[in-house]
């Protein structure tokens, strides 16, 4: 019996006359026995999945529809697309646009199988590390992923890319695959495909594109979001360094000679960005605003929304906008005349509305129109605020108080003539030895009224200057746009967009809190929502008795800021902005009334010259600096219907 059950013991595991843990460990037979079914299993696996596989039709990425915007009541503000996109042969494509293409991104195109075993490892990696799939796809898995797959960064879609890219390198050429990467890669300025590119970026066809311009559509492969040298001073520098890596890569693979790179020496800058006649005024400014809230919510790129199909639902009023619009309008056709003062050149506005409520944006200006004048006045930083930043200063004053703890703040607080902070009401000084009247100190209240640049100077340095730095991030500034730390600091040498400066003011009469601005309260792709987009929480960012104070000082100020008379239908009104006593190249106004705040800045700017023009003499003789224009904006928009 005994010997019966060890003849029917196929498989000596455990193995016989084995002690310990040799009796555990497989012989080599077994190993081997087990390597090879495994290796088995997989190739019967892998077969059955290549075979399960198709090549599925171009699919509706590769035909996409257009992006549609709506206004806040629901109504369509704009519809953008169709895609730019225009498919030519190879044989219009010039050789040298191929070979950069091709040392670009995938120098072994011409001989590897169509899939990047190392890229899927990374992929593999990634993934149990609980990050994204990655990227390294070949030139064959990128064209798949454009033309046959959607962009989801999925394994699931990771693992047809492989198997679809495998079959397509057997049953198409690598000529054929060139051209459809070719004519379905995104370039970004909308434009899909190397023809699109060649028109937006030099306005020629394909075949006219020579060695440097091809290079540098190469190099827009790698993202054009990072390498379109028009967009930024940044960009243009990587752009012009992958440029030239580019050609001397050419050069180091035998597509181009050592001579013919010599030739191409100076970076061909491609023409100015421009924009569809659809985003002509200021709606191109509000698309704008509402991809980069999209961009930073949901994580999609400008490749993702302009591969369309997108129902992208958004917070702004159009009767508010056009309002908006129409009353920086009227200003500027009143109070500016170009022909006749050069001062009154090349003078910029920018505008927007929030709510205090929850932070939602009504309402935006971002210059005279979105096709010609490109920069977003609105969103864009690089404008000093000046003292409209003090408000800041003054709520960390009286949130924290002096660093020294000698004393506490008030509105009555004022500074001795010795500098020191004293507290409670103004008392009067005594008589001076020429015997000039009693005159009573000026109070922080008062002194953000005249905007007394002394006091906040020395009332930043009492209370710290990273405190005041951090209330004002927390209120909602951004901690990029906030300027170095010294002396002039409490001045307002930050520069801060309009958006979020009137975010921002929102703490002051929203009792200590506020929301971030938001654009966008939905989008939706094939009738499924794009997740990231519930409402900004609320943040606490100072006591509600800080910032009842501060509004009470601003609504004091707002008297001195404004034409009352015109604005007495408002009813209650609070106001900051930047004043005679500014130097800074900018005028602002900051005003609150009923359920919004809104922000404007004025300020000057010529095209190719870096630096903000001086606003001396802007608007005529008694234009104080430009600053009495922002306060006649607000009230012309806030007053009309």
């Amino acid at each position: 019996m005994a010997e019966r059950r060890r003849r029917q013991r196929r498989i000596d595991y455990p193995r016989r006359g084995r002690t310990g843990p040799r009796r555990w460990l497989p012989s080599w037979r077994q190993q081997l026995s087990g390597l090879l079914l495994g290796a088995g299993l997989f190739v019967g696996l892998f077969a059955a999945v290549y075979v399960s596989v198709e090549i599925p039709d171009e699919n509706a990425e590769a035909r996409r529809q257009a992006t549609v915007y709506y206004w806040a009541d629901g109504s369509q503000m704009v519809s953008v697309g169709a895609v730019d996109r225009q498919n030519v042969e190879l044989s219009q494509i010039p050789d040298s646009v191929e070979s950069a293409v091709i040392s670009a991104e995938n120098e072994s195109f011409y001989t590897d199988s169509g899939v990047s075993v190392t890229g899927i490892a990374r992929a593999v990696v990634s993934m149990a590390g609980g990050g994204e799939v990655q990227g390294g796809s070949t030139i064959t898995q990128q064209y798949v992923k454009n033309t046959y797959l959607s962009q989801d960064q999925t394994a699931e879609r990771k693992l047809k890319e492989f198997f679809i890219s495998l079959k397509l390198d057997n049953s198409k050429s690598k000529r054929e695959i060139l051209q459809g990467y070719l004519n379905s890669s995104w370039f970004g300025r909308g434009a899909y495909g190397i023809q699109a590119a060649s028109n937006a970026y030099y306005g020629i066809p394909a075949k006219d594109l020579n060695p440097s311009q091809g290079a540098m559509l190469a190099s827009l492969l790698k993202g054009a979001e990072e390498y379109d040298p028009a967009d930024g001073a940044a960009n243009h520098q990587r752009a012009v360094a992958r440029w030239s890596w580019i050609l001397d890569r050419q050069v180091k693979a035998g597509a181009m000679s050592a001579e013919q790179r010599a030739k191409y020496r100076s970076y061909p800058e491609p023409r100015k960005i421009s924009k569809p006649t659809s985003l002509s005024g200021q709606t191109g400014y509000l698309v704008d605003i509402a991809n980069k809230y999209i961009k930073k919510r949901s994580g999609l790129t400008d490749e993702d929304l302009a591969r369309g199909d997108y129902r992208v639902h958004t917070t702004f009023e159009k009767d508010k906008v056009r309002r908006l619009e129409k009353a920086v309008r009227q200003v500027r056709e009143r109070d500016l005349d170009p022909k006749k003062r050069a001062k009154d050149r090349h003078v910029e506005v920018g505008a927007a509305t929030v709510r205090p409520a929850d932070g939602a944006m009504t309402a935006a200006y971002g210059g005279a129109d979105a096709t010609k004048h490109f920069a977003n006045n609105a969103d864009t930083s690089g404008v000093p605020v000046g003292s409209a930043f003090k408000p800041f200063v003054l709520a960390a004053a009286l949130q924290h108080g002096p660093r020294s703890g000698s004393s506490q703040v008030s509105l009555d607080s004022y500074y001795d003539e010795h500098n020191r902070l004293i507290s409670g009401g103004p008392q009067l000084r005594p008589a001076t030895p020429a015997g000039k009247k009693y005159e009573p100190p000026t109070t922080l209240r008062e002194s953000l009224l005249t905007s007394a640049n002394a006091t906040f100077v020395q009332l930043g340095k009492d209370t710290g200057l990273k405190t005041v730095r951090d209330l004002a991030v927390a209120s909602g500034l951004r901690e990029e746009s906030m300027a170095r730390l010294d002396r002039t600091f409490p001045l307002g040498t930050s520069t801060p967009s309009a958006v979020r400066m009137a975010g921002a003011y929102t703490t002051f009469t929203n009792g200590g809190t506020r929301a971030d601005p938001y654009s966008v309260t939905r989008v939706v792709r094939g009738g499924a929502p794009v997740d990231g987009f519930a409402k900004p929480r609320v943040q606490r960012v100072m006591d509600t008795s800080v910032a009842r104070d501060v509004s009470d000082a601003l609504r004091f100020a707002s008297w001195r800021m404004i034409d009352q008379e015109s604005v007495k239908s408002l009813g209650d009104v609070t106001a900051g902005g930047t004043s005679t006593d500014d130097r800074m190249k900018s005028a602002w106004f900051i005003g609150h009334t009923g359920d919004e705040t809104t922000a404007i800045t004025l300020f000057r700017t010529k095209p190719g010259t870096p630096q903000l023009l001086p606003m001396q003499g802007v608007g005529g003789a008694d234009s104080e600096r430009g600053n009495n224009l922002p306060p006649r904006i607000w009230a012309a928009y806030a007053t009309s219907e």
